[in-house]
């Protein structure tokens, strides 16, 4: 959830750490800080709120002008947003300053009994007690390199850890478990970040750390080694992402940018798999396991948010397409799960940033079962997807907007991809690949009417309920876009499959609850149309989606958004690009910073 960056070689780090930190505030903006070694002392300033405060702070005085330094941008697990808890972390010295992702499960047992051999504590976190147990094996004669090893050695739960020593100032320690980390490789100058939006503009080449690693990076190397200090093999990842994908351009927010950049994700993620002419899918990724994928009876597909939802699509395409039985759970739930698995099943595993915990926990547990895992991710070299059997990458870019809607769109055509390449029956797919490559031309004819949506969005931003609706392949649309609404506007909404909603929700009908309701003309509108008319009936607002040339739908519907005509299974990639930009709109109308909403953050690394 935190972001963290680090520098050590030859420029300024401070303007370093403060971009940097900008690029990762969608992980969290609760605070942020950095440390930076300035004649051989460790310089900590911190404050409260978004980055752009810490670097006001900074703007006068030149007491950070130093070649080696960390930084940190915080979503707060353990105590509230101030700036005693806000990160760096120091020891009692000042020697040692630490920033940390993730949730050191027992450190209310090393705070007491660090503590009891005289440590004072300034903050409520969790992360402090890092450089205060590495002070105390330093107090009791270790070196730093095995202090430090030793007090990983006692930390139970989730770190990704950057850390600068006074007394080492020619060296960055990084080290991970269960949260990402890595390393930007440059020219006489190293980096460390979160992620690698963070590196855009300064490498693209990149180490991913792996759990249990310990990096020491110089200005001109980088050596790592495991908690036994045997020195580990890395492998240097070419980053594909470039600074123009990383930047908001002419737009006011990332969210629309990256919502206006739907039909070329779906067009990068299948340029070069898809020849429909001759009705083939290419998917380099899983030709590893294509002998095994032959022998799938069962698919089940694990993620969690905008991902889970993209995934129910999936339910209906594999089912449709491939004729697999396929169930979806939220990663979240699923360990928790005692079901007697077979060896029939392949689990594919959905995740953006590649870097979810619940979903790489869940994949852990599918593994420990002997299930083939896949995984669809955004991010080369990512540790889901390294920790999946094999895989199919978005090829999306950045998304920097913390609500996600490219990823979606991108998740969609990946999932239809493998939907075909696992159908036995070729002469049923030969439509869908047509029509496939035909998707973005139709989301640019959606966002040329973005203007209508915007109108639409002033008629209805002062509502404080919505309810969703869709059937089919409409009915995870219509879950996806409350969670848009919900996200950035801070209405409440439900969606709902339109059938389920006369077993409950239709008592919350009135003049003063609208219903955006999914209805392109397909196999399941006319049941739709009449769900439409016992909202009419109740005096609800009814706000459709529907297909371009249907006149049904305005004697049943306060306002109408119509969308080309495609087939059914491909729907969701046109439906929901207007409930993307109805909930970007009523969030910028009610005021509110749609890329940083409250309490969010981008990846969430933590259980």
């Amino acid at each position: 959830m935190c972001g963290i960056i680090g520098y050590i070689g030859k420029e300024n780090a401070k303007p370093i750490l403060i971009n940097g930190l900008k690029a990762l505030e969608y992980r969290g903006y609760d605070s942020a800080g950095i440390a930076v070694l300035t004649n051989n002392k460790v310089e900590v300033r911190k404050s409260v709120g978004q980055v752009k405060i810490l670097e006001k702070s900074l703007a006068n005085g030149s007491d950070f002008d130093g070649h080696l330094g960390i930084g940190h941008t915080r979503w707060a697990t353990h105590g509230c947003p101030n700036e005693a808890n806000a990160h760096p972390h120091s020891d009692c010295l000042g020697r040692i300053s630490v920033v940390h992702n993730g949730i050191i499960e027992n450190y209310k047992e090393l705070k007491e009994y660090l503590q009891n051999q005289g440590h004072n504590f300034l903050s409520e976190t969790d992360t402090e007690v890092i450089p205060h147990l590495i002070e105390n094996f330093l107090n009791n004669g270790k070196d730093f390199d095995t202090a430090l090893f030793d007090a990983l050695k006692m930390i139970r739960g989730a770190y990704a850890l950057a850390i600068i020593d006074a007394k080492n100032p020619e060296i960055l320690y990084a080290t991970k478990l269960s949260s990402p980390l890595v390393i930007g490789v440059g020219s006489s100058e190293n980096f460390l970040a979160s992620d690698p939006s963070a590196l855009v503009g300064k490498t693209k080449n990149v180490i991913y750390l792996s759990d249990g690693e310990i990096a020491k990076i110089s200005q001109n190397n980088i050596s790592i080694t495991n908690l036994e200090k045997q020195e580990t093999p890395f492998e240097v990842v070419r980053l594909e992402w470039d600074l123009e994908q990383a930047q908001k351009g002419d737009f006011p927010h990332f969210m629309l940018k990256e919502i206006f950049e739907g039909p070329e994700v779906v067009r990068s993620a299948f340029r070069g798999r898809i020849k429909s002419e001759e009705n083939l899918v290419k998917l380099g990724g899983l030709e590893q396991v294509a002998n095994e994928l032959k022998k799938v009876k069962r698919l089940l597909i694990l993620a969690c948010g905008t991902s889970y939802y993209a995934g129910l699509v999936g339910e209906y395409l594999f089912e449709e397409i491939a004729k697999l039985p396929t169930e979806v759970h939220f990663a979240s739930e699923f360990r928790y799960r005692d079901e007697p698995f077979d060896k029939g099943t392949a689990v594919i595993a959905i995740s953006q940033s590649g870097e979810t915990a619940d979903t790489l926990a869940a994949i852990h547990k599918a593994k420990e079962h002997g299930l083939m895992t896949l995984g669809i991710v955004n991010t080369v070299g990512s540790t889901i997807s390294r920790a999946t059997n094999a895989g199919v990458y978005n090829h999306a870019g950045p998304e920097i907007g913390v609500a996600s809607t490219k990823a979606f769109l991108s998740q969609l055509t990946v999932l239809a991809m493998m939907a075909i390449y696992l159908s036995k029956d070729k002469s049923a797919t030969q439509i869908l690949l047509e029509e496939l490559e035909n998707i973005p031309e139709k989301i640019k004819t959606i966002l040329s009417q973005s203007t209508r949506i915007e109108e639409l969005a002033e008629k209805y931003k002062d509502y404080e309920n919505f309810l969703f609706i869709g059937r089919r392949y409409n009915y995870p649309v219509a879950l996806e876009g409350a969670l848009k609404l919900k996200e950035i506007s801070y209405i409440h909404a439900e969606g709902y499959g339109a059938g389920e909603m006369k077993h409950g929700p239709i008592a919350m009908i009135s003049q003063n609850f609208p219903t955006v309701a999914i209805v392109p003309q397909n196999s399941v509108s006319e049941k739709m149309f009449s769900n439409l008319e016992e909202i009419k009936a109740r005096k609800g607002p009814i706000f459709a989606i529907a297909t371009k040339g249907d006149e049904k739908i305005l004697s049943l519907a306060n306002d109408v958004f119509y969308i080309p005509k495609t087939i059914e299974p491909l729907e969701p990639f046109l439906t929901v690009v207007p409930l993307q930009l109805m909930a970007y709109y009523i969030g910028t109308k009610r005021g509110f910073d749609v890329d940083k909403p409250r309490n969010l953050a981008k990846s969430v690394t933590v259980e």
